[in-house]
């Protein structure tokens, strides 16, 4: 991690979960970070949490990915203020119970899936890549916390992955489009798409689970190390796709 010491990473949905994990990891690991969220209450217990030379590197700001005037509004202060976003995790992610056939007024919750898990991560890439342009960094990362569900569909009896599991293969297939593009630019930025099973984060629903026999979670932990590692390879190593599932996982 020494070359990316005192350089700055954005990590978005960083409220609670995986995004604060990673948050706390890569602050921990001598990175200046951007924790990004919805609820700043939060935000502002994460920072309070840190030792006093890490709080001193860890920055937040309220910030809805599905709102792109925010997102632009937002990395324009990060250059401003902090010279510029070097590494971007993009975390934030929202699942709805709702059906596709079933449930009637559905049309909002499905909408939302898509302007934060898809959209959200295209806003917030490009305003990223965009400033390492400015800069002339070549050697920037983005990571995008993907899903197993963006790869296959469980079966899972009467439960459905409603707009949730196409929002995520969306984010595969975006993965590899914007590595397409980062290549046409003829910059080393790398891109890492990381797909972990059940994480037991405030987005699951433990009780579902257990009806389900789904017993084996991953922590938040778990996922964070897996970022840190895809970051810190060498120049040369672009891990695209890595998949994390707990020991024991059955669907």
């Amino acid at each position: 991690m020494d070359r990316w010491s005192n350089r700055v990473a954005v990590v978005t949905g960083a409220s609670s979960g995986i995004g604060a994990a990673s948050a706390k990891d890569l602050v921990a690991k001598g990175m200046i970070v951007v924790a990004l969220a919805r609820r700043e209450n939060r935000l502002q217990e994460l920072k309070a949490q840190l030792p006093p030379d890490q709080a001193k590197r860890f920055y937040y700001r309220v910030c809805d990915v599905a709102v792109e005037q925010q997102v632009i509004d937002t990395f324009a202060w990060i250059d401003k203020e902090l010279g510029g976003a070097d590494v971007l995790v993009n975390n934030a992610g929202i699942v709805r119970s709702d059906t596709f056939l079933v449930d009637q007024g559905n049309s909002e919750a499905m909408r939302a899936i898509l302007d934060t898990n898809v959209l959200g991560v295209t806003w917030c890439t490009r305003e990223a890549f965009q400033s390492l342009q400015r800069r002339k960094i070549d050697d920037g990362h983005i990571v995008i916390v993907n899903s197993v569900a963006g790869h296959r569909v469980p079966i899972m009896p009467n439960f459905s992955f409603n707009m949730y599991g196409p929002s995520k293969f969306a984010v595969t297939a975006l993965t590899e489009v914007l590595r397409q593009e980062f290549l046409t630019k003829g910059t080393k930025t790398k891109i890492t798409s990381i797909s972990p099973g059940v994480v037991d984060t405030e987005i699951i629903d433990r009780s579902k689970l257990q009806d389900f026999g789904v017993l084996a979670m991953l922590r938040s932990e778990d996922v964070a190390d897996a970022i840190s590692y895809c970051i810190q390879t060498p120049p040369n190593v672009q891990i695209h796709e890595l998949t994390i599932k707990p020991v024991g996982e059955t669907f």
